[in-house]
């Protein structure tokens, strides 16, 4: 079976985020680390180097071999910061409207920096995808 190219590391949290580059940056992805490990209750875990994931579940990918994959997550991009909300956006339009200056496309949320968003509106929006993502995998988590 071949396993997906991004695969989780052994790297921390902290030295993840060490690599961050901009203070503002920094600070609002540890804010986001916070609430992501809050609302799912799991440790961070480094995915790839690049991105931050929060639990994980197993699914079928396209190729229709097993796959597992974070609940939530975030990474830090150069143009802004990305956060993985797994269910999508379809049923969250209420959620997203409040939010704030921010773009969606497919799982992905985008934010310049964390001010710019209502980070209680955010943190709803984490909580109702994971328990969404729960109800969808409850045999693969």
């Amino acid at each position: 079976m071949s396993a997906l190219k991004t695969q989780p590391t052994a790297i921390s949290l902290a030295d993840f985020l060490s690599t961050v580059e901009g203070e503002q940056k920094k600070a609002d992805c540890t804010a986001i680390a916070g609430i992501m490990k809050r609302v799912t209750g799991d440790e961070p875990i480094i995915w790839g180097g690049s991105m931050v994931g929060f639990g994980s579940y197993s699914y079928t990918n396209t190729t229709k071999k097993e796959a597992t994959w974070f609940l939530v997550g975030f990474a830090p991009r150069k143009q802004n910061i990305t956060l993985y909300i797994m269910s999508g956006f379809d049923q969250y339009g209420d959620l997203v409207g409040k939010l704030g200056k921010c773009k969606t496309g497919g799982s992905c949320l985008y934010i310049s920096k964390l001010s710019d968003i209502d980070v209680a509106v955010l943190e709803s929006l984490i909580q109702e995808s994971v328990a969404n993502m729960k109800q969808r995998h409850p045999e693969k988590l």
